[in-house]
């Protein structure tokens, strides 16, 4: 799920893959928008087939949070 997730994060952000990093966060250290992270957000629900609750990842703040939100989702499907 990081590589995938990490592959995804490239398409919003000038950033390389190598440099996304479990403990990476999305605005300051990726340089995420909060549209970025939104629109991020849509294209994990059609790659995934899961349906992201905006609420409970307004507290998501690394990449290994949403890592650990969306295999929960998945698991849950």
């Amino acid at each position: 799920m990081f590589e995938k997730l990490a592959e995804i994060i490239c398409n919003y952000v000038e950033v390389e893959q190598s440099d996304v990093h479990p403990e990476s966060r999305f605005m300051e250290d990726l340089g995420f928008t909060s549209f970025d992270f939104m629109s991020m957000l849509g294209e994990l629900e059609d790659e995934l087939d899961i349906e992201i609750d905006e609420q409970e990842v307004a507290d998501i703040r690394t990449v290994q949070e949403a890592v650990d939100y969306l295999e929960k989702l998945a698991a849950e499907q």
